[in-house]
């Protein structure tokens, strides 16, 4: 029989794996929309097909190929459309009538703005008639952007560097983008006018924030100019932005348009998945293998260490004889990062902090990233517990040193910790799934 400790990592794993397969992006455009060949329906609205000369399409993120391919294979094929997909490569054959940009993530490259321009033009040359589909997902932000005239793609990085590293939220790091940008915080819809437009998100963000996901380039927005002014002074980088960036402060930055613009008279917008869903599949799968199960979210956007401790603290609450128990929290904790991190991401920091403490027996804790990706490591996150410490220290590895160089990935991957799924096509944010059984049973 496998120790309890094995046992407990294995279980942890199939809880997160298991749920990856039960939220993809096909199952959940087969469950949202479908089309008999003149009525498209999308999660209860109707759409007369022939009302529209045609459908432009626009998809964006690290779903971004996954949705329009699955969105795609929906419409009759005679059908006229055409679409801009910025997104990591693609992993099945793609539709002709598509051009593929491979956007940057966590920061913008030459084809996230060549991808904003090829969406501009796309929109500009539909007809008045068309039917505007946004299909969005997270890490939009890096994979589609247009900065203000002026703000160099050397600058937009070093910007998006600075606010990464600073500690904010990823709903404050969106807030600032969108004010330095010609198609965030819905000044891509405004680009379409009066055509219809539905926007289909696979959610990152929190389910009251949706037009942080992407930085909104297709919602009207809920911040202000002094919102993101105040974010920056708050983390203290205005004195340290590129000069383009503060030009365009000192030029006067424009409000976003809100939600009584007309570009957002027709136009509807549709959850497809989010990090909710996720959960209730991990749930579901933890109650089947017999844990006793609680959700904690209050953990989002908190400071990694402080998450770590609050969530343990709520799992030894939990103990009990003959117990098994499952905390499961969604969402993303905050990391500060210092000067030249080593290898790894926000899920790896807090599992390799979680390892360092006195972890008491029978404990188990994961945290993973939907997407399979964290931070600049291989890995989607790691899985760790009472052996992980003593284990590294077997092999010379000290784990305060990797803390404070955030380069966990170099300590969890040796042993085995690591979690590695590879790009999963999806983006539902993070998970931490702590596990506990009375090591009586």
């Amino acid at each position: 029989m496998l120790e309890l400790g094995q046992r407990q990592r294995d279980r942890a794993r199939e809880i997160f794996l298991r749920a990856l397969e039960t939220t993809t992006v096909a199952a959940a455009v087969e469950r949202t929309i479908c089309c008999d060949g003149q009525m498209l329906w999308i999660d209860g609205s109707e759409y007369d097909l022939s009302l529209y000369s045609e459908v432009c399409i626009v998809a964006l993120g690290k779903a971004g190929a996954t949705m329009f391919g699955a969105v795609n294979a929906v419409l009759p094929e005679n059908l006229k459309r055409s679409a801009v997909v910025s997104s990591p490569p693609p992993t099945v054959l793609m539709d002709a009538r598509a051009e593929y940009f491979r956007g940057g993530h966590p920061e913008p490259n030459a084809d996230s703005i060549a991808a904003a321009r090829a969406a501009l033009d796309l929109i500009d040359q539909s007809a008045p008639d068309a039917l505007v589909l946004f299909l969005i997902s997270g890490g939009a932000s890096a994979m589609f952007e247009l900065p203000l005239a002026g703000i160099t793609l050397s600058d937009l990085i070093l910007m998006n560097r600075l606010l990464i590293a600073s500690g904010a939220s990823i709903a404050e790091v969106n807030c600032v983008r969108k004010h330095f940008s010609q198609v965030k915080g819905g000044r891509l819809a405004t680009h379409a006018g009066a055509r219809e437009k539905v926007t289909l998100l696979i959610s990152d963000v929190p389910d009251t924030a949706l037009d942080a996901l992407g930085s909104g380039p297709s919602l009207p927005d809920t911040t202000t100019v002094a919102d993101c002014l105040e974010i920056l002074g708050r983390y203290a980088l205005l004195d340290r932005l590129p000069a383009s960036v503060r030009a365009a402060i000192d030029f006067g930055l424009q409000e976003s348009p809100k939600p009584d613009h007309i570009a957002f008279q027709r136009a509807s917008t549709h959850v497809l998945l989010s990090n909710s869903t996720f959960l209730a599949q991990a749930e579901c799968i933890a109650r089947g293998m017999g844990y006793t199960v609680e959700i904690d979210n209050t953990c989002d956007d908190m400071d990694y260490k402080d998450a770590a401790q609050h969530l343990l603290a709520k799992l030894e609450s939990l103990h009990g004889p003959g117990k098994k128990v499952c905390l499961l929290s969604g969402g993303e904790v905050t990391v500060q990062l210092p000067d030249n991190p080593g290898a790894g991401g926000r899920n790896l920091q807090f599992c390799l902090y979680a390892a360092a403490g006195e972890l008491p027996a029978g404990t188990t804790v994961l945290s993973a990233g939907t997407d399979g990706i964290d931070g600049n490591s291989a890995a989607a996150g790691a899985v760790i517990d009472a052996t992980t410490r003593p284990r590294g220290e077997q092999i010379n590895l000290r784990i305060e040193d990797h803390l404070r160089t955030f380069d966990a990935y170099n300590y969890l991957a040796p042993l085995g910790y690591a979690i590695a799924t590879g790009p999963t096509g999806n983006n539902l944010r993070d998970i931490r799934i702590l596990l506990w059984e009375d090591p009586a049973l």
